[in-house]
């Protein structure tokens, strides 16, 4: 946590970026979500420097060329999806946990690029989110969402996916990408300030003809198989 504080401390001179967020937020008619995406990017690429975060991403020769589809990664911390995103030079959007979304910075973040926010005490409240993906995803947009639902110090081990987490992809049939996050906890979890490295590995996606006849937790299986395989390898 200490280096997220050096990072707020050291990009004092840019805290008019975030009333900037809000403004192209509330204003979608004048910023596309193309510029949205860009201001977003720049707003991670600022906060990469202060903190001394470096982001290798592979495999994006595997990320599908045309359509929708969504990104299913392991959970290790709050850099996660901003290292994705980073290495995602399209435009893509995440599915957050409601009670977290609203914190300072994180709100507006979400803001711009059109995020979800879920809550996970609320059945109704959640699958009208799937839905919402599920609609959006197969009129293009692409999605992150952590299927795992949380993290707790579990650094590279990945921990159980839930199958329910896929039911939107299910639902629009669109392409499932694996995606494995190497040391991403480093970031805002270890109190040296050293320069860390992170990876965002894409990996082969399951296309709809794939698992359509599979049930959620089989995918759920593939899916999180990939990932540990992945992630073994790089860390071996």
């Amino acid at each position: 946590m200490l280096r997220f504080f050096v990072v707020i401390i050291k990009n004092l001179l840019h805290l008019y970026m975030v009333p900037r967020m809000e403004y192209m937020a509330a204003h979608k008619e004048r910023y596309s979500l193309e510029q949205r995406y860009r201001y977003a990017l720049l707003a991670i690429k600022r906060m990469k420097r202060a903190g001394r975060i470096y982001t290798k991403g592979y495999g994006t020769e595997n990320l599908p060329k045309e359509g929708g589809y969504v990104m299913f990664p392991n959970h290790q911390g709050k850099y996660d999806a901003l290292g994705i995103i980073w290495t995602h030079k399209s435009p893509c959007s995440v599915v957050i946990d409601e009670a977290k979304s609203h914190t300072f910075l994180v709100r507006q973040f979400i803001d711009l690029i059109e995020g979800k926010r879920l809550k996970k005490d609320d059945i109704r409240q959640s699958v009208k989110v799937i839905m919402e993906c599920a609609k959006e995803t197969a009129q293009g947009k692409k999605f992150i969402i952590f299927p795992e639902g949380g993290y707790d110090h579990n650094g590279n081990d990945v921990q159980t996916f839930k199958p329910g987490a896929f039911k939107s992809a299910i639902k629009a049939k669109v392409p499932i990408v694996p995606v494995a996050l190497v040391d991403s906890y480093k970031p805002f979890e270890l109190w040296g300030l050293g320069s860390v490295v992170t990876q965002v590995h894409y990996l082969e996606p399951l296309y709809y003809e794939e698992y359509k006849d599979m049930q959620s937790w089989e995918i759920a299986g593939i899916v999180t198989e990939r990932i540990r395989n992945k992630i073994c390898q790089v860390t071996a």
